[in-house]
């Protein structure tokens, strides 16, 4: 798996390709400091995942987002960095990231994390889903969001725990295990319900599982 690492303090850098190395399947092909570099490395050594800062100067994260996923399109992004704001959580996701995690979490969670994004996941944070959990409830009010659970009758209960899994950013191998399932079937269930809700990806249920009431 080739990597790609842009944030704009070169110890950073040269700190987190040590973390990403200490795994035998990632290779980190490239460092960049701003979002710019990241992208025009990115044509040049088509990582297969962009570990993206937030703030940088001159060209941002969002700016190497969006510049990546338009010409890109087969690049994973996935933030790290040290803000979990509301106005950073959401430019990123706008701009296309795949996932988002903060710089406090443990190496070896990092390095599970790019492998997640790798694997077609969308990764959220600890403080990332409480952020877009309290934007939701205050967006749509309480009980409004219980009763939009009430009306998803159409799931049945394995989706309903499944839809909360992946909300609250369990990956298939982490769903399985909590529910005592093969990892198959937890894959095409999620699928199923992507099918069934016309959303691309996890990363869109997991919103319309906080929106929606489902994540509880």
């Amino acid at each position: 798996m080739k990597v790609l690492i842009a944030d704009d303090i070169m110890i950073l850098r040269q700190g987190l390709k040590a973390v990403l190395e200490q795994d035998s399947d990632i290779e980190v092909v490239a460092l960049a400091e701003n979002g710019k570099e990241a992208f025009e490395k990115s044509k040049v050594y088509q990582p297969d995942v962009v570990l993206m800062d937030m703030r940088m100067p001159d060209y941002d994260g969002a700016y190497g987002i969006q510049a990546i996923k338009e010409q890109l399109p087969q690049v994973k992004v996935l933030v790290l960095t040290t803000f979990d704001d509301e106005e950073t959580i959401d430019k990123a996701l706008s701009s296309g990231a795949d996932g988002y995690i903060l710089k406090e979490m443990e190496d070896e969670k990092v390095i599970a994390s790019v492998k997640s994004v790798y694997a077609g996941m969308s990764i959220f944070g600890d403080g990332v889903y409480k952020v877009m959990r309290t934007r939701m409830e205050q967006k749509i009010g309480i009980q409004e969001l219980a009763a939009a659970a009430k009306s998803d009758q159409h799931f049945t209960d394995r989706e309903k725990d499944i839809i909360k899994l992946v909300a609250q950013g369990y990956d298939n191998k982490e769903i399985a295990t909590e529910l005592f399932l093969a990892e198959g079937t937890v894959r095409n269930n999620i699928s199923r319900v992507l099918e069934k809700l016309s959303l691309k990806d996890r990363t869109q249920l997991a919103v319309y599982a906080v929106k929606h009431g489902l994540d509880e």
